[in-house]
């Protein structure tokens, strides 16, 4: 990139000489056509100067027009005339002042050059016999007209006239590329001649994101070895002296919002060298043959300016694993993309000096080609932040905050487990406004749990119409969820419950899930009788059940079935795992129909076990429960200390909080174990019902809102070592 592609573009461009020319042409052709020349209206006006002797110089030009001259007593005649028809020549005569020694130069449009000239003759005819009169009386006798017919050629006009509709036409065209190329002056791949060519951002010579790894807070074991190659280009000899040679590619890999872009632009900050940054879809074009034209002239501008380094955002969009689903049809630009990206990155041909990083959440879904080594030496997970980096985290989004004195940072970060740098940022945001709403001069400690509470369970609707039968329903059906909780061992705690609105729930809990690495048999058990404790809290109390279970009996059955198919938890399935982490068994089963049947009833069995077990610890604690419920439509909102102080403090609460997490994707419920993680806070919401056919009058279906401890979406898989 030149170095003045960095400077701000000058407005001024040449197209604008060509243009005031033009303009100074055409007024210059337009002005000395007019000068000096005075329009006469009628025909009459000149054959009555005529008459009278005080015209001169009469010219007939190009048949159109008539060009005279008036003599001195001829315009002092007009000037003393008030005729009505000389008003318009007096005005003219008045505003233009002719050069010394000159006369102006009349001109009228004649409709008929042939009747013009006849009724010309017959004037010079009456000129002639009143001539004879003045003769015999000694009078000065009137001259006669004398008609020039004259052809005249406007050389600059006509030149003007044959250039400015081709002018016209180019302007056009130039004026359609310029707007197809994105404006400017072309770049990449902008123009339609320019099609195949890199849409890539450059930042070289001076260029920079003002990003640096000082400003990603954090992420310590990605950011070293992201740092390890930034210092192999400053400084290579230390490397090579050991015979070492530079990674050529470093695939981040993590949960949405953990930083992976930020870690790519702290690169580009640091490393001193021309950085190219464009994303996986920068590739993809309606035509044929354009992605894999792009990726060749990516790596042609990298190569010249190599050392250097290419970045691709979200890989996934041209990396997906090729033969997929042939029998649908496949995208065959896509993989021609794909395969000419392989081949650049470690070809038959040599690509010395140049590194590529990429950054995905879909590691699964990439191409074993494209993750081997040799293209992608490293694959950096960039993992959700533990407490320990959330306290980072937030002290880099609080630096902007006028924060009220006191507020503890740490307990920031115990609050928002499973929260990743970009929800921090949004916490500290949000926080922000709920404090500006207030007029409040500080940002205090509530105002950080009311942006907690907005971004998990969304606002507060205050105004929402719930009869009173629904809303004691909802008390205890989550009243129910918090008694189970509160009274099984491996249970989330509670932190608080509401039955007030939420966005689209009618109730929530809060619940501060442990965080741990591995989860046992016995936790998920539990977890599943306190997802089925607001069912059967409806079913001890009313004697009824409704919709509002709806979420809570989807969330259990996934982890039932992951207990029993993926984890292999269950005796009568054994210690077998029918999860494909490559998702190449879409549209099949990777066992028989017998089996089938044998999963089902087994997950059935074991939700009907746990929904009896919750049904049976309500039973036996139903006082205390109505209890809670009573206080809960009381005052809306209960927190632990309500608990604690209805049921006594938990037996087995832990003075000491590990710091280590559990993360099960929540569509396979896969549980992933991880060095460096943390677990997501998880909310049961009541939200309304979508189903059509739903006869209840209210819903509260219980939801897993955003953090759950075991159905996170931000999940890794564990890679198979096929390669």
């Amino acid at each position: 990139m030149a170095e003045g592609d960095n400077k701000k573009k000058s407005p001024f461009s040449i197209y604008w000489i060509y243009a005031f020319i033009g303009i100074t042409l055409i007024g210059y052709s337009l002005f000395m056509s007019s000068a000096g020349e005075i329009p006469v209206k009628y025909e009459s006006t000149f054959f009555d100067l005529a008459e009278k002797g005080y015209v001169t110089e009469v010219q007939l030009v190009n048949k159109v027009r008539v060009d005279f001259k008036i003599s001195n007593d001829g315009l002092k005649y007009i000037k003393e005339s008030k005729d009505a028809q000389y008003t318009g020549i007096k005005k003219y005569l008045d505003n233009k002042s002719p050069i010394k020694g000159s006369q102006p130069i009349f001109i009228h449009n004649v409709v008929d050059a042939g009747n013009f000239d006849a009724d010309l003759s017959e004037l010079n005819k009456k000129i002639e016999t009143e001539n004879i009169v003045r003769k015999q009386k000694h009078q000065r006798e009137l001259p006669t007209v004398e008609l020039v017919d004259i052809e005249e050629v406007n050389y600059l006009m006509n030149i003007l006239s044959f250039l400015l509709p081709i002018l016209l036409f180019i302007g056009i065209w130039m004026f359609v590329m310029r707007r197809m190329s994105g404006g400017g002056g072309g770049g990449g791949g902008g123009q339609i001649f320019n099609i195949g060519k890199s849409k890539a951002q450059v930042y070289d010579k001076g260029k920079s994101t003002n990003v640096t790894f000082k400003d990603v807070a954090g992420l310590q074991g990605a950011k070293e070895e992201i740092v390890e190659i930034v210092e192999f280009l400053k400084n290579p000899k230390k490397y090579t002296e050991l015979g070492a040679k530079i990674p050529k590619g470093a695939l981040l890999v993590g949960p949405p919002g953990t930083g992976k872009t930020l870690l790519a632009k702290a690169v580009a900050g640091e490393a001193k060298v021309p950085f190219f940054s464009l994303s996986g879809s920068d590739f993809v074009e309606m035509f044929v043959g354009v992605g894999a034209s792009r990726v060749r002239d990516l790596f042609k501008q990298a190569k010249e300016k190599s050392p250097s380094i290419i970045f691709i955002d979200e890989i996934d969009a041209i990396g997906r694993a090729r033969g997929k689903n042939n029998s649908f049809g496949s995208n065959d630009e896509r993989e021609n993309t794909l395969n000419q990206l392989l081949t650049e990155m470690d070809g038959f041909g040599t690509n010395s000096g140049v590194i590529i990083l990429a950054a995905t959440n879909r590691a699964d879904v990439l191409d074993s080609a494209l993750m081997r080594a040799g293209r992608f030496d490293r694959q950096i997970y960039v993992d959700m932040p533990d407490i320990n980096e959330r306290k980072e985290i937030f002290a880099v989004h609080l630096k902007p905050i006028k924060l009220e004195p006191g507020i503890d940072i740490d307990f920031l970060a115990k609050q928002t487990p499973g929260f990743s740098g970009a929800d921090i940022a949004n916490l500290c945001n949000e926080a922000a406004l709920i404090a500006a709403r207030k007029d409040k001069k500080f940002v205090q400690k509530q105002d950080f749990l009311d942006a907690v509470d907005r971004i998990v369970g969304g606002i507060e609707k205050t105004n929402k119409i719930i009869t009173k039968d629904e809303k004691k329903a909802i008390a205890f059906h989550e009243a129910g969820h918090a008694t189970i909780s509160w009274l099984l061992e491996y249970a989330h705690p509670l932190v608080k419950v509401t039955i007030v609105p939420r966005g689209q729930s009618l109730g929530a809990a809060w619940y501060l899930p442990e965080e741990r690495s591995i989860t046992t048999t016995e936790q998920i058990l539990d977890e599943m009788c306190s997802a089925l404790g607001g069912r059967a809290a409806e079913q001890l109390i009313f004697g009824k059940i409704s919709t509002g279970a709806l979420s809570d009996l989807e969330k259990v059955t996934k982890q039932a079935y992951a207990m029993v198919s993926i984890y292999g938890l269950n005796e009568r399935i054994g210690n077998i795992s029918y999860y494909d982490s490559r998702g190449r068994d879409s549209f099949t089963k990777p066992y028989s129909d017998e089996t089938a049947h044998v999963i089902d009833e087994e997950v059935s069995k074991l939700i009907e076990s746990q929904y009896k077990r919750a049904l049976q610890i309500l039973t036996e604690n139903k006082d205390k429960l109505t209890l809670l419920a009573e206080k809960l439509l009381t005052s809306e909102v209960i927190f632990k200390e309500d608990l604690v102080e209805i049921f006594g403090k938990r037996a087995w609460e832990k003075e000491e909080e590990m710091v280590v997490e559990a993360i099960v994707h929540e569509d396979t419920n896969e549980e992933i174990m991880v060095e460096h993680s943390s677990i997501e806070p998880s909310i049961s919401d009541e939200k309304e019902p979508e189903n059509e056919h739903s006869d209840s009058a209210s819903s509260d279906v219980k939801i897993e809102k955003l953090k759950t401890s075991h159905e996170s979406e931000n999940t890794t898989e564990s890679k198979d070592t096929e390669e």
